[in-house]
């Protein structure tokens, strides 16, 4: 089997999700797949899963009863699936709102979720995040939540008319989702 962390050694290799569900990983290892690249993750710090577990238990609240349905990473979302396979970008947000169930496969997301949220740690700083931004307006994520917890800051990145539009919040503010009417998160409580 093929290993991604070789990548580098083979740069002509672009990976498709055929290639990424056969990837034998070591226990607690992660890839994200963009554009054929593979990308390792790494272990995300206590304040990011902190953060994280609130927003879940909020946002799981709020759906309760809903059509819409969250999951939390590890989840596989197929940005711009393919029924034969050779899609080759394959992410894992923290936090995922998918509210088509014709969307959700045996494997996670098949196509944008209407609501992204990534939590920024170390390892995953806000210029790297740029990318993915780029990458979820391109696939039609309806709403992207980026979060810095270390600024105790939030951007939301709103899709109107195939571009995101972009509103920041600080630590006393409550934002409202666009994609989930009705959902409100007081960003105090979550930066606690």
């Amino acid at each position: 089997m093929s290993d991604p962390a070789l990548a580098y050694e083979e740069e002509e290799r672009k990976w498709t999700y055929a290639d990424y569900k056969e990837w034998e990983l070591k226990p607690g290892e992660r890839f994200e797949l963009i554009y054929g690249e593979a990308y390792a993750m790494a272990a995300p710090n206590t304040a990011h899963q902190t953060i994280s577990m609130r927003l879940s238990i909020e946002i799981g609240n709020f759906l309760k009863g809903k059509k819409c349905q969250p999951f939390a990473a590890p989840f596989d979302v197929r940005l711009f699936y393919e029924e034969d396979e050779s899609d080759d970008t394959v992410v894992q947000p923290d936090l995922v709102v998918v509210c088509d169930p014709e969307k959700l496969g045996k494997e996670g997301c098949r196509g944008a979720p209407d609501l992204v949220v990534e939590i920024l740690s170390p390892s995953n700083s806000f210029f790297e995040m740029i990318r993915k931004i780029e990458l979820y307006e391109t696939a039609g994520v309806r709403e992207c939540w980026i979060i810095d917890p270390e600024h105790k800051q939030m951007a939301i990145y709103c899709l109107v008319e195939g571009k995101y539009v972009l509103q920041k919040f600080g630590d006393k503010d409550t934002v409202k989702s666009e994609a989930l009417p009705g959902l409100e998160i007081n960003l105090e409580a979550l930066f606690v």
